[in-house]
């Protein structure tokens, strides 16, 4: 699955433009192994220098981006601007849309995900963490976590805005976005960099390689490190590998699986 390469489909039609993704980098929630979701903190420094390393090394794969995308959140902006002028490519135009954003974890958000299973047990924190379809606890309409209360959002229509998502949730939100926004793109010719969040991700690679509900909770995807994908015309994926020292991307795959049972503080 997402952990090695793919090499799938007969299709013979015409091959898309490139199309990599990518999560942002380490942040300052992700350190301290709380629940993130929409709220919106920093990258830390590690994260910062994942997000430069990727540029690298996409760089180093000869790539070279026509358009991107990423959420509204700092994390994945800073992960991509980073990244762009790591590859001299900091021009490049960027559409950056809410749609993108990471699953909103309710009234989880903040709450160290150790502390959570401790107090929950760890089927409930699994649950809630990767199950498909099951949300965790929605956050009052009055509450700082609430989008409607965030000056980012205030275009958006307050019935579109979340208190709480599962993934399928997202998914509703994420694959409308990249058939509307970034697959016209792809069929221009165009080679397409999205940064976004481990959950709208997981969404997309859902999507695209063909991951059923229940694999889809064992589905990992670490930070700063790119996603390269080689599509035809009907979605059939040709190719899809992680870009890098192939060590180091396990390495930060099983940090992602070790999320709910360690705790780093």
């Amino acid at each position: 699955m997402i952990q090695r390469d793919v090499a799938i489909g007969f299709y013979d039609g015409d091959v898309l433009g490139d199309f990599v993704i990518l999560r942002h980098g380490q942040s300052t929630w992700n350190q301290s192994n709380l629940f993130t979701g929409w709220h919106d903190v920093p990258l830390t420094l590690h994260g910062e220098a994942e997000a430069t390393a990727a540029g690298v090394t996409m760089a180093q794969s000869g790539l070279v981006f026509d358009t991107s995308h990423t959420s509204v959140l700092t994390r994945a902006v800073i992960t991509q601007h980073l990244a762009l002028t790591a590859m001299e490519q900091v021009w490049l135009p960027v559409q950056r849309s809410w749609q993108l954003n990471e699953r909103h974890y309710g009234t989880l958000q903040g709450l160290n995900k150790k502390a959570t299973t401790d107090q929950h047990g760890a089927a409930q924190t699994k649950i809630w963490r990767r199950s498909f379809d099951v949300a965790p606890p929605p956050v009052d309409r009055q509450s700082s976590e609430h989008p409607a209360n965030d000056r980012r959002y205030r275009h958006v229509a307050p019935s579109d805005l979340p208190a709480s998502e599962c993934l399928k949730d997202v998914v509703a939100r994420v694959v409308p976005y990249f058939k509307e926004e970034v697959l016209p793109q792809l069929r221009a010719g165009m080679t397409v960099l999205l940064t976004a969040h481990g959950n709208s991700l997981r969404a997309l690679v859902m999507m695209l390689e063909n991951v059923s509900e229940d694999e889809i909770s064992q589905l990992n995807i670490p930070t700063g490190v790119p996603r390269l994908y080689k599509l035809q015309d009907d979605l059939t994926v040709k190719s899809a590998q992680y870009l890098g020292d192939a060590a180091v991307i396990a390495a930060a795959v099983e940090a992602v699986a070790q999320q709910a049972t360690s705790n780093p503080l």
